[in-house]
């Protein structure tokens, strides 16, 4: 028998908000069930040891010494990996986190994969000169948009996708027979999200139904601003409730009758697929990757970027057609299909084994 494949997947860990860190989490459990893997995971935000976990709470010391610990142990341990798999999003990031390990890895002499994730991508391409030429080092570049496969094929790179895992095992499919004005929005707050068009939105609801009620979930530096934005606007019944474990993001999106999300640009929001586990009605903005998993008036109810009046329409669709809700939320949960976690981690299994030249898998 062949040895195992050893691999170091190297991102985000719960600590950091985001939807990084709960793929490579959900990522990490479905590679380490395959037998042909061995698969140890590195943080790109290593937690500081006992008396040091203080200087975690100072901005800019914190950046310059995880970073140094970060660099240090990933270079004291992908010498005994033969892959590299990294995690990716732009600009700053990947100065920081992804091309360091993309170095290493390459000095090492060991398959290196870049996971790029973010919807920035064109902007990132097209305007840090350093990104094309370093991310030509790695043996492969993956994503879980075909967005980015566009993207990145206007820059003459070619790049293939894995999709993200959705594990459904901790929503439940409610079939909701008569939509409440009961909204929910769970983005991280920050201004590429595009908040207040949400909020705009939801303004405009509230004319029309002033028992509507609002929950912001997650947290982020546009949290105080977002609040201020909410008081003016004179929203009523609007939380904004701070982050959320993910062990009861289920019952978040369980207790809400519609999801709401307006990001200027957006990769793969794994939120989005939540809500189709949930059977949750969603109204989005058709920006970025968003189109490529959810698809208008068949999933989901997809608006322009920043129309807030059109997604308010939206919404009161989907509270006053009778069965419209019902017919877009049965078809999202049997989209839900396609992001197994058996499936996904079979296809980066036969990558890694592509990559190294292994029996099998070397056509992938």
């Amino acid at each position: 028998m062949p040895s195992k494949i050893r691999v170091l997947l190297i991102a985000p860990s719960l600590h950091i908000l985001g939807g990084q860190a709960v793929q490579a989490t959900r990522l990490l459990a479905a590679l380490r069930k395959h037998p042909s893997l061995t698969v140890e995971f590195q943080p790109i935000n290593p937690r500081f040891p006992g008396p040091l976990a203080p200087l975690q709470t100072w901005k800019f010391i914190r950046t310059i010494l995880t970073w140094l610990t970060y660099v240090t142990v990933v270079a004291a341990r992908a010498w005994r990996y033969d892959v590299v798999h990294i995690f990716s999003a732009a600009y700053t990031s990947y100065m920081l986190w992804t091309l360091p390990a993309l170095l290493i890895a390459r000095l090492y002499g060991k398959r290196a994969i870049v996971n790029y994730r973010d919807g920035q991508a064109e902007d990132h391409l097209r305007n840090w000169r350093t990104a094309i030429p370093t991310l030509r080092w790695a043996h492969a570049i993956i994503s879980p948009s075909g967005y980015l496969v566009d993207v990145f094929a206007k820059f003459g790179i070619r790049i293939r996708t894995i999709s993200n895992i959705l594990d459904m095992a901790p929503f439940r499919y409610r079939r909701r027979e008569r939509i409440r004005p009961v909204f929910l929005h769970n983005r991280i707050l920050e201004p590429l999200y595009n908040i207040p068009c949400s909020l705009r939105a939801f303004h405009l609801v509230q004319q029309r139904y002033p028992e509507a009620s609002l929950t912001v979930a997650h947290d982020g530096p546009s949290r105080g601003e977002l609040e201020q934005f909410a008081r003016e606007l004179g929203l009523r019944n609007t939380r904004f409730i701070g982050r959320v474990p993910h062990s009861k993001i289920a019952a978040l999106y369980d207790s809400a009758d519609i999801y709401f999300t307006s990001p200027h640009m957006d990769c793969m929001p794994g939120s989005i697929l939540e809500c189709f586990a949930s059977g949750l009605p969603v109204v989005a903005t058709n920006t970025g990757g968003i189109p490529y998993i959810a698809a208008n008036e068949e999933t989901a109810l997809l608006v322009p970027p920043g129309d807030h009046e059109a997604m308010s329409r939206a919404a009161l669709r989907l509270l006053e057609e009778p069965h419209l809700a019902a017919r877009l939320t049965a078809r999202a949960y049997e989209s839900c299909e396609r992001y197994a976690e058996g499936p996904v981690g079979e296809q980066w299994a036969a990558l890694y084994g592509h990559l190294l030249g292994r029996g099998d898998n070397a056509h992938a």
